[in-house]
């Protein structure tokens, strides 16, 4: 489960996690949400002591905007992934992510499940990130890795 395109760091870094065992990869991403969502944004780039990206949390594509730049976003990181020589599949995601996520994960088996995003500081107070509720609903391990880049 990602939330915005995965970098070239990124990539290499979730292809190599299981040295050369085969893996497939099933990218989920939920595009942008609303003002709820944008108010969160903007605190966890106060904590970080981004202010400026604070400042424009308004500029965030919403709605219909956000599917668009969401597909986006997940073509581009499957066809990385892909381009790595894994195998990989892609669906937005835009309505009960974690039910999507759960159905995903019997559906194909999962062995588990990968989180990556940026630090959320009030959401992982709260445990209400993605990774941490997800623990409790897919029945599979669920690992949590930060991206490497702001992109």
């Amino acid at each position: 489960m990602i939330e915005k395109a995965l970098t070239s760091a990124d990539v290499e870094f979730v292809t190599t996690l299981h040295g050369d065992e085969p893996v497939a990869f099933h990218v989920l991403l939920q595009p942008r949400g609303d003002q709820a969502d944008r108010l969160l944004r903007a605190i966890d780039d106060i904590a970080l002591g981004e202010l400026d990206e604070a400042v424009r949390e308004h500029e965030t594509p919403e709605g219909e905007d956000a599917r668009s730049v969401g597909q986006q976003a997940l073509d581009v990181s499957v066809q990385a992934l892909r381009a790595s020589g894994s195998r990989a599949a892609g669906q937005l995601v835009e309505d009960h992510p974690l039910d999507a996520l759960k159905s995903l994960v019997a559906e194909v088996d999962a062995d588990e499940v990968i989180v990556l995003t940026d630090p959320h500081y009030v959401e992982e107070f709260f445990h209400r990130d993605w990774a941490s509720r997800a623990r409790h609903k897919v029945g599979v391990p669920v690992l949590k890795l930060f991206s490497h880049s702001k992109a």
